[in-house]
């Protein structure tokens, strides 16, 4: 049989399979595998009529999920997941492809596990990550232990959620005591609307680093050579005066000079190195600070937006690649600039029941405007990303003037409002 299905795991946005449909032609046929309980009727039809395949698979079971690919294990050529929330599925099924070049089930786990990465990075060289430790409670001893090993100001990360999700900065120690409380008793409510109770994460604090936050894009091949994308610079919703830290803006190319751009390069092959990662696309997040650069931590995947970013700035298909590395093939990063790209969420500054959103379709009359989602209307919640919720809405922005942008990201800022109650 001809080997030519490329096969994804969890959700994909369906614009991107219809341009690789578009711009490989008839060379491979896509197939998606989800779980029974991720899509509703529509979204159904709507895989149905862009994929080629749909597998449903009950993932508690290695028996239906070995049943569930046995049609199709002879012409699978690659497997990919673009989800950091559906890496655990991933991990569970590459068992069952033994003849695909994939990660290794440990490195996946790993890379998803912020107590297991950080352990990793600290052994393979620590000078490239914070100090940190584990915390099982909010006791007092639990506390001081915490502040004598990590220090103050600190960082609470529960290891295995993604987006930023119960992360919180804490000054003082009865910052961190309310803080550590608020996440152990969040959390479990949090997974079981995962539908994920057999994964309980861990909870770190973790060492403030002051610095420049960027992140980088890379394809690791089955030997650990890594192809690295352009950098991109991240401004947190912490530095515009939210107590939070979802990824508020980002843009490319960064203002960094190439010297640095290696000493970053240099440091996310060592945190790759560390876990492992091979076979794979990998996004990096890093901090630029005084004692040199740190890694916040990696992802088996394509990061958020990157596909967009990427394009626009350099006409680099980030999805394409991610699917050349597993097959494996040389990916294609062109280096000349087209321009500059920012992706931007916007969130309410209080949470609350929505009751006005100002600025939408203003932000569609400026010049660099490309492409706007809007995640929520009036009515609905908004929530922190800590708190598990989502931006109101995500806006790109691509100017040929770097500059430009800049003015039309101020004019952004100023023109949006978003009330709540």
């Amino acid at each position: 049989m001809k080997k030519n299905i490329i096969l994804f795991v969890g959700k994909v946005p369906l614009s991107d399979i219809k341009a690789l449909r578009k711009k490989t032609k008839k060379l491979y046929r896509f197939g998606i595998v989800h779980t029974e309980h991720n899509l509703d009727t529509r979204e159904q039809k709507n895989y149905e009529s862009t994929f080629d395949i749909v597998i449903k698979i009950n993932m508690k079971s290695e028996t239906t999920i070995f049943k569930s690919l046995v049609p199709y294990v002879d012409e699978l050529l690659a497997i990919t997941c673009r989800s950091e929330a559906k890496i655990h599925e991933f991990a569970k099924i590459i068992p069952f492809v033994p003849y695909l070049r994939t990660p290794t089930v440990q490195s996946l786990l790993c890379s998803v596990d912020k107590l297991t990465m950080r352990k990793r990075f600290r052994s393979y060289d620590t000078k490239i990550t914070p100090r940190f430790k584990v915390v099982k409670d909010a006791t007092k001893k639990t506390i001081r232990e915490a502040i004598e090993r990590v220090g103050l100001p600190a960082i609470i990360k529960p290891s295995g959620l993604a987006q930023s999700l119960l992360v919180s900065i804490c000054y003082h120690e009865e910052e961190l005591q309310k803080n550590l409380r608020l996440v152990f008793r969040k959390m479990n409510k949090l997974l079981k609307s995962y539908k994920d109770e057999t994964h309980t994460p861990s909870v770190l604090v973790e060492e403030f680093m002051e610095g420049d936050m960027y992140s980088i894009d890379g394809y690791v091949n089955s030997r650990g050579k890594i192809y690295f994308c352009p950098m991109v610079s991240v401004q947190t919703g912490r530095s515009i005066g939210f107590d939070d830290f979802f990824g508020y803006r980002q843009i490319t190319p960064t203002l960094l000079k190439p010297k640095s751009i290696k000493s970053a390069e240099e440091i996310a092959t060592k945190a790759v190195h560390a876990v492992g990662l091979r076979s794979s696309s990998v996004h990096i997040e890093l901090m630029k600070t005084e004692a040199g650069w740190k890694i916040i931590e990696l992802g088996p995947r394509l990061g958020g937006f990157r596909d967009t970013l990427y394009r626009l700035s350099y006409n680099i298909d980030h999805t394409e690649n991610d699917i050349l590395i597993r097959l494996p093939k040389i990916p294609k990063i062109p280096r000349k600039l087209l321009g500059h790209t920012a992706a931007m969420k916007f969130f309410a500054k209080k949470e609350g029941i929505i009751t006005a959103i100002s600025g939408i379709k203003r932000s569609q009359e400026l010049a660099s405007f490309h492409h706007i989602s809007v995640n929520k209307k009036i009515g609905d919640r908004a929530t922190f990303a800590k708190n598990g919720g989502k931006s109101v809405f995500n806006i790109i922005l691509y100017n040929r003037d770097r500059s430009k942008l800049l003015a039309d990201i101020r004019r952004l800022e100023v023109m949006v409002k978003i009330k709540t109650v």
